[in-house]
């Protein structure tokens, strides 16, 4: 039960004046206090947030330390949304070995028209390999010509089977390091700059064309041509995935060029 005190030198209104002013005091305090204790509360939720962000950011970091690489990372690759790993040379030596040596009977054979390319290969495993998988490595062979820095849309692309690729030339010609003859019918393919890149569920970065990065990777960022060099992207690639990405990783997924966010 509450107690009331009384001033009996007081009336009963001067009496009941100053209680109203220390309930007013009162009430001011606890409002003060209330609003402290929501400050203090959010400042609270912000600093577990920040810590818990920290935490998948440092968990984040030594996966990817601890991430045993796949023999396919030397060269330029993504898995296809329909679950073909499609392999692509960096350059010169790189084509080289693509084609000599990761490409077996049932696979197919990417190239363009254009000089200076690469060749990718899709890995066939013994499955049929859809229409969609060969769209996407059309894609990704314009997205990794020099069509990327040339700033041109689609290129002439074409397939062949791995038994139309050849060093042998005619008499008196040369065949250079990574370059190859190509026999018998071509299928051309249509095909658009298409580039995505992001980070799989291994926590590996994967780039290729879009569609290919959204079914694979649980965070991703599509790019297009533009005015911004490689350095500058790598960064804000890094930072949108994540913020602790191997910005050298980032490069060497990325065509040679100048680039944008979409």
């Amino acid at each position: 039960m509450a107690r009331i005190v009384l001033d009996l030198k007081k009336s009963i209104e001067e009496n009941a004046s100053d209680y109203f002013e220390k309930a007013k005091k009162i009430k001011k305090k606890l409002k003060g206090a209330e609003e402290a204790l929501q400050k203090s509360l959010k400042k609270l939720k912000e600093l577990e947030a920040k810590k818990e962000k920290l935490s998948a950011e440092e968990e984040q970091k030594s996966r990817a330390k601890e991430r045993k690489k796949e023999w396919y990372e030397k060269f330029r690759w993504f898995i296809s949304s329909e679950g073909f790993l499609v392999l692509g040379g960096r350059d010169a030596t790189s084509n080289e070995i693509v084609i000599k040596k990761d490409t077996d009977e049932n696979d197919l054979v990417l190239h363009t028209d254009m000089a200076g390319s690469p060749f990718f290969v899709i890995k066939a495993n013994r499955k049929k390999i859809p229409e969609s998988t060969i769209k996407e490595a059309a894609d990704a062979v314009c997205t990794f010509s020099r069509a990327w820095k040339l700033g041109l849309q689609a290129s002439d692309v074409f397939y062949v089977k791995p038994e139309q690729v050849s060093k042998k030339t005619k008499a008196g010609e040369y065949m250079g390091k990574g370059a190859f003859m190509i026999y018998g019918k071509t299928n051309y393919i249509s095909n658009k700059v298409n580039l995505a890149i992001g980070i799989t569920k291994e926590n590996a970065v994967m780039s290729g064309p879009v569609e290919a990065i959204k079914k694979n990777c649980w965070k991703y960022i599509a790019l297009k041509q533009g005015d911004e060099k490689v350095s500058s992207i790598a960064k804000k690639i890094s930072y949108k995935l994540g913020g602790n990405l191997d910005l050298d990783e980032i490069i060497r997924a990325l065509p040679a060029g100048n680039f944008k966010l979409q």
